[in-house]
């Protein structure tokens, strides 16, 4: 029984050990019963410091009301995503970014355990990211006659009359100040519209600054969109946000049910008055920025799942569009295809003629579950390896290659046969009210072959 015990703990051991992120485990009483070389790492520490030692003699600078360990040891509830500043017993300041999980056996709260990341290098990162939005805002101010945005109106191609009308009632929406929200599946060209609605709009002279929501953690995100305060946590400097650098322009939020409901009722307020506060800072800045935002789901989706506040979402729908899919759009993807075909042969100096009729046909029946960026890549990815002046099936992706128009839409005969069967005798068991000789006449075969296929379906 041991033996198993023991075998089961050095495997668990192995694992943790062997994960590339620090992890550090107290029990209720804050002693640490495990603590990995990365942690230790991190944290400037020997493992035998820490290992058994209670958390607050380690990190002299935790307590209960600054560690999440011991938190979360108290409440019994996750915490995820935390930044953490705290000094260890060297007098060295170590800053992390921590989820933190109770742990449970048989219902009873055991310990707590913190997985955490590095925070100073991601920090390092997202400053380094907000300097080059800096000095490209910079430089784009300096030039009036520029825009900062890549693509118009003239570069959603369709010609679906559903595509056109949501074009024709974004084009008056570059008219208003007003918050947009666009939503629908990834790959669908949200960015470009959004981007259209900017160029169109007496902002184009100004920033059009694009942020991800779910390429960050919440304590990152929310200091790159509202800066920094000198001192607010350590290291940290007087630096911009994301708002102040997109002023007088437009700030598109892309994935915005991937930010916290926390950061999200920040958001709302800065839609409501216009006023920032610099993270650490005791001043309020009052910035003139449209607030375009877009998802790759259902706003009632997000909302059902509360990925995304109500009152924020009333908010930004003051207007509201919806992309159709590329397989919602046929008619578009001949034209696409085409264009992208004539696109490549200028940046690739090739000289592809089009396509031939089989590809045609695999393109009109596939689905395009990536939408345009799929069709986009599938076509450079073709074009790159195209020995002939016409695409065709041979050229496919090799995930597409083998996917003809027939296999996407027939059934294999022997499987469509057996379910028409068990539902044919299905019908007359259910009209016989399960009489087999009564069913067997109205299938018109013998009683002993209904029994065999019944025996066979059981």
């Amino acid at each position: 029984m041991n033996r198993e015990f023991y075998t089961t703990r050095e495997v668990l051991e192995a694992i943790l050990t062997s994960i590339d992120e620090g992890i550090h485990v107290i029990d209720t009483k804050g002693y640490t019963i495990f603590y990995n070389k990365v942690a230790a790492e991190r944290d400037r520490m020997k493992v035998e410091e820490v290992l058994g030692e209670p958390l607050t003699q380690s990190f002299p600078s935790l307590n209960r009301h600054t560690s999440t360990l011991l938190q979360v040891i108290e409440r019994a509830v996750p915490i995820k995503d935390k930044r953490q500043s705290y000094m260890n017993i060297h007098g060295k300041m170590i800053e992390t970014i921590n989820t933190t999980l109770p742990l449970h056996v048989n219902g009873e709260l055991f310990g707590a355990i913190e997985i955490a990341k590095d925070y100073s290098n991601l920090k390092a990162l997202s400053e380094r990211l907000l300097d080059l939005k800096q000095s490209d805002t910079s430089q784009q101010k300096k030039k009036f006659a520029t825009t900062s945005t890549n693509y118009t109106f003239s570069d959603l191609l369709t010609v679906n009359p559903i595509f056109l009308q949501v074009i024709h009632q974004g084009k008056k929406a570059a008219n208003s100040d007003s918050s947009v929200l666009v939503y629908g599946e990834s790959g669908v060209g949200k960015e470009l519209f959004v981007q259209g609605i900017h160029a169109a709009s007496t902002r184009s002279k100004a920033p059009f600054i694009a942020q991800n929501c779910a390429a960050l953690p919440e304590s990152l995100l929310e200091s790159l969109l509202f800066g920094t305060a000198k001192g607010s946590y350590t290291g940290a400097v007087e630096r911009a946000g994301l708002f102040e650098l997109a002023n007088g322009g437009t700030l598109f939020l892309d994935e915005l049910q991937s930010m916290s409901l926390q950061l999200q009722t920040k958001l709302l307020r800065v839609l409501e008055d216009g006023l920032i506060r610099r993270i650490g800072g005791t001043k309020n800045s009052q910035v003139d920025v449209r607030i375009m935002a877009a998802m790759n789901m259902h706003p009632e989706k997000a909302l059902s799942e509360q990925l995304l506040r109500p009152d924020l979402y009333y908010r930004l729908n003051v207007l509201s569009y919806e992309l159709p899919s590329l397989n919602n759009r046929p008619e578009d993807i001949e034209l696409l295809a085409h264009h992208f075909i004539s696109y490549f042969n200028k940046k690739m100096k090739k000289y592809i003629s089009g396509m031939e009729p089989n590809l045609h046909g695999f393109f009109n029946t596939y689905k395009w579950p990536g939408n345009v960026r799929e069709l986009k890549h599938t076509i450079e990815y073709m074009m790159n390896i195209a020995e002939t002046n016409f695409l065709q099936l041979e050229d496919l992706p090799p995930y597409l290659k083998y996917k003809d128009t027939h296999a996407l839409d027939i059934q294999p005969l022997r499987e469509v046969l057996k379910q028409t069967e068990e539902e044919l005798i299905s019908n007359a068991l259910t009209k016989t009210k399960g009489n087999i000789l009564q069913a067997a006449k109205l299938l018109q075969i013998p009683r002993q072959t209904l029994q065999y296929k019944l025996n066979k379906i059981e």
